[in-house]
Parts: structure tokens; sequence; C-alpha cells
């Protein structure tokens, strides 16, 4: 019997799926489009996993990770849920021990992980501005009416680029349009976007810490290969990217739920892939149990049973349903 270990990183743009084996060694790997719908797409994923794993295989533990990952492990029954921080440093020490920089670029977000000596000593994260991530890359690409891998193969034809001013989304593309009403080459001015990107990423995620090389790049901006030379040009060394790069959170959680397990030796708490075909509704309502008047939001399924509560600022709902 193989006892793969199965992590879930649900994201606001993509969600991941990984297998891993009893020697973490890649079984199999998912990346779906989130498109606002993270229920339904953890269901599609489970099916799809489902289909693929063999018929010897037993799902030993199951580890979420992601901005939805609460929910996400409320849904599958995780035996643990963490932060993307900690599982992209997981999972990138499994590949690069030698890291000491971890640049991971997503859809909606950015962050920069920092280790020395294995451990995690600094990070930071970018959630507002939307120019230091993969949709500034998209929105910019649709506006060309070109594909991502268009995109890429253009910025790294360029010569000249030019400098766009890249520290807002809304101002860079009222510059690109400038410099294209100019006259400057297409590829000059797709490899200046990538350039603002990676200038903006610099100044507002990795402002005052010390990056050392090795530097691994990871995160769906990673297929780029244009961010890839600005990035190397920009920091004046050598940057790596990681393998399996899309899915590395995924890997962590995997790889720190497979630690888990091994060491209390507890059966998964995994709900099972019949999963796929409950209903889920989520609904809020409003705490007047003192000022702060937070805003509860709760899942039920199957005709109104609550599976969990959260968003207060105590635990009086997560106690509320310890006890049901």
């Amino acid at each position: 019997m193989i006892q793969a270990y199965l992590g879930i990183d649900v994201g606001s743009v993509t969600t991941k799926f990984v297998l891993l084996d009893g020697s973490d060694v890649l079984m199999d790997s998912l990346y779906l489009p989130t498109e606002g719908k993270p229920i339904e797409v953890v269901q599609e994923g489970l099916r799809q996993i489902r289909r693929q794993l063999p018929d010897d295989a037993a799902i030993r533990g199951v580890a979420t990770t992601g901005s939805a990952r609460y929910l996400a492990g409320i849904i599958v029954g995780a035996d643990l849920i963490k932060n993307e921080i900690t599982c992209h440093a997981v999972g990138t020490l499994q590949y690069i021990p030698e890291a000491q920089t971890i640049i991971e670029i997503g859809g909606q977000d950015s962050k920069i992980i920092i280790i020395r000596n294995g451990i995690v000593t600094d990070f930071g994260m970018n959630t507002v501005c939307a120019a230091g991530t993969g949709s500034f890359l998209d929105h910019q690409a649709l506006r060309l009416n070109m594909s991502q891998e268009e995109f890429a193969k253009r910025a790294l034809a360029s010569n000249e680029p030019v400098h766009i001013a890249g520290r807002c989304a809304v101002f860079a593309e009222s510059d690109m349009i400038h410099k294209q009403q100019m006259g400057h080459r297409t590829d000059d001015i797709v490899y200046g976007l990538c350039q603002a990107l990676v200038r903006n990423y610099l100044h507002n995620v990795g402002a005052g810490r010390d990056i050392q090389a090795p530097v691994v790049f990871q995160g769906g901006v990673a297929f780029n290969q244009g961010i890839m030379r600005a990035l190397q040009e920009e920091l004046k060394t050598e940057v790596v990217v990681a393998p399996h790069h899309e899915v590395m959170g995924a890997i962590g959680a995997a790889l720190l739920v497979h630690e888990e397990i091994a060491k209390t030796n507890n059966a998964s708490r995994f709900n099972g892939f019949d999963i796929t075909e409950a209903r889920y509704d989520i609904s809020s309502f409003k705490c007047n149990a003192c000022p702060n008047l937070c805003e509860i939001e709760q899942i039920s399924t199957n005709g109104g049973k609550v599976l969990a509560r959260w968003g207060g600022r105590c635990e009086l709902w997560d106690e509320k349903i310890t006890a049901n």
C-alpha cells in the first residue's frame, strides 16, 4: 500500500494540489484556476486527484495553505493548516537546501523569504499593489493582445528597453501607452514592463531586506523568462528557478503533514473523496457580544449543519462550534 500525502494551496488566482509518496517523491500535481470559487475548485481538484490516484495508494495525511487555507482545511478535514511562508520555505529547501533568498511572485500577491542556515529569519508580503504581481503582466499582455508566452519571448528579444514608471499599475499602463504613441518597439516596451514589475517588487516587498545568493525564484510568474532576466540584471546575481516552482507551496504543505503524521502516528482526519458531491454554503452575521461587532463567517453543509465559524477577534464562536 502506497502512503500518499496531499498538499493543497488555495490562492486567489490559482489552486494547487500535490501528492507525495512516503519517500516525499512527487507522485502527481494539479494546477487549476480558482476563479473566485475556492470551494468548487477544491472539490474539482479532489475529483481529478481521485481519478489519478493509484489503486494501491491511500491518503495518509492532508494539509492546506494559501489565502483560503482555513476554508479548504474545513472542507477536506485537514490534518494541518499552515501559512504560505512556512510552506514555501519548506518546499524550496527540499530541492535547494542552500537557498538564502526566496522570491515568490503569484497572480495577486508576492512574497520574499530570507533564510539563513535553513531557518526563516525574515519575510515580507505584498497584497496591496498589483504592480508587483502576475496580474500586472496579465493585464498588460491582454492590452497588447498577446499571450504570456509571446510576452516573455518579446521581452527576451529587447535590446533597448524603455523605462516604464512602474510604482503603480495605473501609472504604468498610462506610461506604456505614451511610449507606444512615441513609436518605441513593442519588444522594448514589453521588457520595460518586466523591469517595472521587478523594480516595484524590490522597492516594496524587498525593501530593507538582505537579499543574498542563492536566490530562488518561484510562483507562476517564474515561467516568464523576461522577469527572470530583469531580476538577474537588477540583483546582479544568478537567479535559480526551483523545480516544480508553480506548486511549491502545496509541496511544502505535503512535506509538513508527512512530518506531523510520522511524529504523532495519528490517523488522518481527511474527510474522504465523497466531499466532492457535498453542497457547502457560506453566510455571515454580526456578533453583538461586545462593541467590536465582528462579522462572523460560517460554513454549513447539507441542510444547514454548521461546520465552522471564523472572523471574530476572540474565540467565542470557535468554542461554540467545538461544543456542538
